[in-house]
């Protein structure tokens, strides 16, 4: 279950073929693409710097896909999160499951990025007109998170 973080891009094909590859029986692949946005809050966005805690962040990641794993039936699971600056249309994360069956896949790439907006240590800043702004933590992202919960 590989975390990544980089500063470079990342090939969708690529990183989806080589995780499928590493076993025959794979029978699902969900994944999901994070791209940064050039509207947000009402305003414009000239562009972003990520930010990251070197060592906590990979832990927080590797927590949350070996919570996945045990949660869903899924063979292998994939996290890549760029940082530094990023421009509109950018990929900022990448994050692909494989498994047999698609439900499983589903809802283990669901609950990842999920818990990847709440609980990996990330921290944005977007270049706007206005000046630069650190992007806050949102209810509905907390809201998503939250459903996940056991009880």
């Amino acid at each position: 279950m590989p975390v990544r973080i980089q500063h470079e891009d990342f090939d969708i094909s690529a990183e989806i073929a080589a995780l499928r590859d590493a076993r025959r029986d794979v029978g699902a692949v969900a994944s999901f693409v994070g791209i940064v946005r050039d509207m947000n809050e009402g305003s414009s966005v000239a562009g972003m710097t990520l930010e990251h805690y070197p060592g906590m962040t990979e832990r927080a990641i590797q927590a949350i896909l070996d919570e996945a794993g045990t949660r869903w039936a899924i063979f292998d699971s994939l996290v890549i999160h760029r940082i530094g600056a990023l421009q509109p249309q950018d990929q900022i994360v990448l994050v692909v499951v494989t498994g047999a069956h698609r439900g499983d896949a589903f809802a283990a790439c669901e609950f990842i990025m999920d818990y990847l907006k709440t609980q990996a240590p990330f921290w944005k800043k977007e270049r706007t007109p206005q000046g630069d702004r650190w992007v806050e933590a949102r209810a509905a992202d907390d809201a998503a998170a939250a459903r996940w919960e056991k009880p």
